[in-house]
């Protein structure tokens, strides 16, 4: 049982762990800390064109170890992070951005969100507005007590009281 245990605990602990590990080999880790550290940002930007909604910092497909490279070769070549960037995306499109940019051909993207939060609100206040305007009020439908429906609570009044004293 012990023996099950443990292998239970360090299956559901390498499991938290594993998100935490990055796919980046050593030797694809550039010898100048800053410029490695540049491609390590830029790499958590990018995305795996395999893995679809994983950074190519943290996939280990061929295609994203070779984008790795590739930033690297641009890092070290001069290029800034906005020049790296700008070459990945006329190379590939601007579905390698895992963030894709504030541009007119990604307006919709940006904007569907708070469109559909706005309209839904609209459309909640006006639903509640129309309920409430068309609830029946209380006091506004309350009809008198008939001859016969007044005599009879007064008769289960009095019996009410007559059973408390």
């Amino acid at each position: 049982m012990r023996k099950l245990l443990a292998i239970v605990s360090i299956v559901i602990a390498s499991a938290f762990a594993a998100p935490l590990a990055h796919a980046v080999q050593p030797d694809e880790v550039m010898a100048d800390p800053a410029q490695e550290s540049r491609a390590r940002e830029l790499s958590r930007e990018l995305r795996c064109m395999v893995c679809q909604n994983q950074s190519i910092d943290d996939s280990d497909a061929t295609l994203a170890k070779d984008l790795r490279l590739l930033v690297r070769e641009r890092i070290a070549a001069g290029d800034s992070n906005n020049q790296v960037l700008d070459y990945l995306v006329a190379r590939y499109g601007e579905f390698v951005l895992l963030k894709p940019r504030f541009e007119l051909h990604t307006l919709v993207l940006w904007l569907v969100m708070p469109l559909v939060l706005i309209g839904g609100g609209l459309a909640l206040w006006l639903n509640v507005r129309r309920r409430a305007r068309n609830a029946p009020r209380a006091l506004d439908t309350a009809q008198p007590l008939t001859a016969d429906e007044q005599a009879r609570l007064d008769r289960l009044m009095a019996d009410g009281s007559a059973r408390s004293d």
